[in-house]
C-alpha cells in the first residue's frame, strides 16, 4: 500500500512554484506537540506531517494547522521518513521530530549551508535542556553508535539526531532501504560512502511532549541500537558522483 498525500483544508497560498524547503515530520500520536512544532516552521517552507497510524487525531489537527499530511500505513520511523522524502518536491528537504523536542526554526542555517554549497548534509547535535530531555540509556546508545560510525566511515560526529537538511534528489539517489530505527544512520553512512560533506552543529534538545516510541525504555533504545548496528554492517556499495548507489 503506497503512501497517500492529502492537502491542507485551508486555501493554498497564492505563491507560485514549489515550496522553498520541505520539512518532513514523522508523526505517531503527536497531537499534543503539533501546534508548537508547526508554529515554528519558517515562512515559505512546507510542513509534511507523515502520519504513521495515529489514533489521537494528529492527521486532522495537522491539516487544520496548515500542514500537508502524508499517510504512511507501514509502521516504522524509517517508513515515515521515507514516505515524506518521496512526497517532497522542494530542492532541499529537512527532517525533524514531531514531539516538540526540537525546534524546526533552527533548520534555517542548516538550509543556508546546503544552499550555499558549503555542505551536502547538515546534522543537529542535540544538547539536552533540563532533566528528562535525553535519558541516560538513550545517550549511552547514541555514543556507542557514534563511535561505531567513526570506525565505519571516518566521520567524527557526536550525534545521530533527527534534525537534518540535504538536497532532495541526492537523498533519493542514496537508495535508502531501512524502514525502522536505522534510517537516520543509513542516511549518514551512505552519504559518507558517496563522499558527501557532512557537518554537525549544536542544537538545544527539549523534553519531548508525550512518551517516546523508541528511546523511552531500555528495550526500545537497544532495539534501535540493533537496527543501527545492522546498518553499520552493510558492505559499502559503489556510488556514482551524483550519489547513486550502483
Amino acid at each position: 500500500m503506497k503512501p497517500v498525500t492529502t492537502s491542507p483544508s485551508t486555501s493554498p497560498p497564492t505563491r507560485p512554484g514549489p515550496p522553498d524547503v520541505d520539512v518532513v515530520l514523522p508523526c505517531l500520536d503527536e497531537a499534543g506537540a503539533l501546534p508548537w512544532v508547526l508554529a515554528r516552521i519558517p515562512p515559505g517552507w512546507r510542513a509534511l506531517v507523515v502520519d504513521n497510524g495515529s489514533t489521537d487525531g494528529s492527521a486532522d489537527l495537522a491539516r487544520e494547522l496548515g500542514a500537508t499530511v502524508v499517510h504512511e500505513p507501514r509502521r516504522g520511523f524509517g517508513a515515515a521518513c521515507h514516505a515524506g522524502l518521496t512526497a517532497a518536491t522542494a530542492d532541499i528537504v529537512c527532517f525533524c521530530d514531531c514531539d516538540a523536542s526540537l525546534d524546526p526554526s533552527l533548520l534555517v542555517p542548516f538550509v543556508r549551508e546546503v544552499a550555499d554549497g558549503q555542505a551536502d548534509l547538515v546534522l543537529g547535535r542535540r544538547r539536552p535542556q533540563g532533566r528528562g530531555a535525553w535519558p541516560v540509556h538513550a545517550r549511552a546508545g547514541n555514543l556507542a553508535l557514534a563511535r561505531m560510525l567513526r570506525r565505519r566511515t571516518g566521520l567524527r560526529l557526536h550525534d545521530l539526531g533527527p534534525l537534518r537538511a540535504a538536497r532532495r534528489e541526492p537523498l533519493l539517489a542514496l537508495g535508502l532501504t531501512d524502514r525502522r530505527s536505522g534510517y537516520p544512520l543509513q542516511m549518514v553512512v551512505r552519504a559518507a560512502d558517496a563522499g558527501w560533506r557532512v557537518t554537525e552543529h549544536d542544537v538545544p534538545y527539549r523534553p519531548r511532549t508525550g512518551s517516546s516510541k523508541v528511546t523511552g525504555t531500555w528495550r526500545g533504545s537497544w532495539q534501535a541500537v540493533r537496527d543501527m548496528r545492522r546498518v553499520l554492517n552493510e558492505p559499502a556499495a559503489p556510488v556514482t558522483a551524483e550519489g547513486t548507489r550502483r
